[in-house]
């Protein structure tokens, strides 16, 4: 019986992550069309959802030329271009601005509010596209394998001068 669950689990969560990818990524291209609904964010979890269960979905929507750089900037540098930022920010203040209007109960605004100040304090907190993320170049401790190396390996003193040298190259 459980070996026979083993084999039913990975494309049963194959199927589950390709589900999720195409729902993402059908809700990112809505927030192409529809102001009040963010692009960015669904297309990085139907990139992230793709990688999971679809490989050449993934490269597909990676080179795309509608989201790819989105995918490119996230990935390199964990970036969000300004405009992005202004307009996630702004539509948080417009949808809690609509909830003060139609006198949404004090609970909800409340819970509404601390919601939208964490999200809006996580995206103004990432750095700005083709700049690269303060997280990236703090130094690798002791314990951090080389770049190319298994996780089950840790370079040796050598390799790390190596990786130095080949850094300062650039």
């Amino acid at each position: 019986m459980t070996r026979a669950i083993r084999r039913i689990a990975p494309p049963v969560q194959r199927a589950a992550w390709l589900t999720l990818g195409i729902l993402a990524l059908g809700l990112g291209g809505l927030g192409v069309a529809l102001p009040v609904l963010p692009t960015t964010p669904f297309v990085l979890l139907a990139a992230f959802a793709f990688g999971k269960s679809a490989p050449g979905l993934q490269q597909r929507l990676e080179r795309s030329a509608l989201f790819g750089s989105a995918i490119a900037d996230w990935r390199v540098n964990g970036a969000i271009a300004p405009r992005f930022k202004l307009l996630a920010v702004a539509m948080m203040a417009g949808v809690f601005a609509l909830s003060l209007v139609l006198a949404v109960p004090l609970v909800v605004l409340a819970v509404q509010f601390v919601c939208m100040a964490a999200a809006a304090a996580f995206i103004l907190s990432r750095p700005e596209t083709g700049r690269p993320s303060p997280w990236r170049d703090r130094p690798c401790l002791e314990a951090c394998p080389a770049p190319g190396a298994s996780a089950g390996h840790l370079p040796s003193p050598s390799d790390q001068g190596e990786f130095r040298n080949a850094a300062k190259r650039f």
